[in-house]
């Protein structure tokens, strides 16, 4: 992470810089503990662009709770380094009060307090509000869409995207990049694509037969007397994250040549300002922006990071924007004479009992989710317990979940995909279908039984711990850690490959598991096609309607070693 020291010397108009940058208006937010929609959006105009960034939405168009990870474990040279910070540790960093709103916005410390204080967050309708006042003031703004944004709910699945693609299209980005767009198919993508009137941006996305590119690689704009080229790079590694047979046609892949060719390519074309709009992962964004020369800023996306402040890797700063439209991150850019002199940049949080509703979102939003209210309004059950997805190593959203998939498809390990998506039940909240289906909507929810033995199980867990934490961000071809229930084991993050995973314990019996043993295993969301089962929606349903009152405390059963 820079210093403001640090990028106050490195700047060409250092005077200029973080005059808005939002650690100290928050704390001054956070001594009167009280919010108001000017205090969160005020900024000081600064330099002749300006940048909106959005991403990671997940087809969340209302007010959501969503509790930021108590573990997010870095290894090698991003080890403590943010976004590889958290809790007490993440409010000293930035030196954000304990308790405050923007502890709340930023943290899980204190969580279930805090929420019930300052409520939920996000909703499209707020997050217009935000960007219309920026537009406002700054008419020739760029908002720039970073993935992960048809995909994720009730009504996004059963719309095939269609709702949250019309509410983002009246709400006019100027570019967008993608992921878990293509877990759509295809056919449906380019069926969307084909009806934007905005950039879908994939410089790294090529056909498989004539390594062509498929999609447009950047966007060119005129905006306050200066040239932007917006770069756009699609994740990496979706045909080994999500099912290749949906768009068997593409590839993907980092190509860090690729977007070294594109960079230089728009510098020819007299670009004063060089984007890209990323959904690499942090991680990978750092790493590229100290090995590709000349982009200025790097808009990332994917991990689902909420960074309060720029982080620069040589002359790129690069900008995290949280998820689940919890934030909107406003950039202004001083660009002159062909480069990039000075940024300011506030991350604003979507604080949704504060933010008035824009009425025109408002009311698309509301008619695209009425064909479906009452089936995603229905009460399953109720929770005890605080339900949450995000962490290295489990959520208690994904322990239900598994316990589900034990009980209900009789198995004796449950395996859940480590995916970030998903938002949080406050203990005591009833629980509906909607709720479900945010934290499981797929196109391949397929919960399969099946037999795996010992020595099989633990080679899996290897593999997904080397996309978490080889050394390598460009090797990290994942999300967090694969849940499991009924299994305990130990994991030692500095380790290498196949050396990481130990005291793999079969939780029935307290035994060692048996490498030679097969064991009946059930999960969900396999890649592989033709997979059979009942949608993983139904089983937890089915679990929940069961019980009635379900609990999730904390799971213990992973030892972790190595931090």
């Amino acid at each position: 992470m820079i210093s403001r020291r640090e990028f106050l010397q490195a700047s060409v108009a250092a005077s200029a810089l973080y005059g808005a940058s939002g650690v100290g208006n928050w704390a001054k937010l956070a001594a009167q503990q009280a919010l108001t929609q000017d205090d969160l959006l005020q900024f000081d105009s600064f330099g002749n662009v300006t940048l909106i960034h959005v991403t990671d939405i997940h087809g969340q168009l209302t007010p959501v709770y969503f509790r930021e990870p108590g573990v997010n474990i870095g290894v090698g040279p991003v080890k403590g380094k943010p976004p590889h910070v958290t809790g007490q540790d993440f409010l000293r960093m930035f030196d954000i009060t304990p308790g405050s709103p923007h502890a709340y916005a930023l943290t899980n410390t204190d969580f279930v307090a805090l929420a019930r204080e300052y409520g939920r967050m996000g909703g499209l309708d707020r997050m217009a509000t935000v960007i219309k006042a920026i537009r406002a003031e700054r008419p020739d703004a760029l908002l720039l869409d970073g993935g992960d944004t048809w995909h994720g709910s009730y009504s996004t699945y059963k719309s095939a995207g269609q709702d949250i693609f019309n509410v983002m299209k009246a709400m006019q980005p100027d570019a967008m990049t993608s992921h878990w767009e293509f877990t759509l198919g295809i056919d449906r993508v380019n069926e969307l694509v084909e009806q934007l009137p905005y950039a879908f941006l994939g410089a790294n996305i090529f056909d498989k037969m004539w390594d062509e590119p498929v999609y447009d690689p950047y966007a060119m704009f005129e905006r306050g007397g200066a040239k932007i080229a917006v770069i756009g790079q699609a994740f990496p590694y979706t045909p080994i994250a999500n099912p290749d047979w949906l768009f068997p046609d593409l590839s993907f892949g980092i190509r860090e040549e690729r977007i070294t060719s594109v960079v230089q390519e728009v510098r020819d074309q007299g670009a004063d300002l060089v984007v890209l709009l990323s959904h690499n992962g942090f991680d990978v964004d750092r790493k590229m922006a100290g090995r590709v020369p000349g982009i200025d800023v790097i808009l990332t996306g994917h991990t689902h990071d909420a960074i309060p402040e720029p982080v620069k890797v040589g002359n790129t700063v690069l900008i995290a924007s949280g998820s689940n439209g919890k934030f909107v991150s406003r950039v202004d850019l001083d660009v002159r004479d062909g480069e990039m002199k000075g940024i300011r940049h506030k991350l604003i949080p979507v604080f949704s009992d504060v933010i008035t509703p824009d009425p025109d979102i408002a009311s698309i939003i509301e008619k695209e989710r009425a064909p479906y209210l009452d089936e995603m309004s229905e009460v399953i059950g109720k929770t005890d317990d605080l339900l949450y997805r995000r962490g290295n190593f489990n959520g208690t959203w994904d322990d239900l979940i598994c316990q589900a998939l034990l009980e209900e498809r009789d198995a004796e390990i449950a395996l859940s995909p480590g995916v970030r998506w998903g938002t949080t039940l406050l203990p005591g909240s009833e629980i509906t279908r909607e709720d479900i289906f945010d934290v499981t909507a797929m196109t391949y929810p397929e919960a399969y039984r099946t037999t795996m033995t010992g020595e099989m199980l633990k080679v899996v867990m290897e593999d997904v711990a080397d996309n978490l934490f080889n050394k390598d961000p460009y090797y990290q071809q994942g999300g967090d850690m694969v849940r499991v229930g009924g299994l305990g084991y130990r994991i030692d993050v500095s380790q290498e490959q196949g050396k990481r995973i130990s005291n793999l314990t079969f939780l029935n019996t307290g035994e060692p598991i048996d490498p030679a043993r097969e064991y009946t295993v059930a999960g969900w969301a396999s890649v592989n096609e033709g997979t059979e089962g009942p949608p993983i929606w139904e089983v937890v349903e089915a679990f929940v309607r069961r019980k009635g009152t379900v609990t999730a405390p904390p799971v213990s059963d992973v030892e972790i070693a190595g931090v």
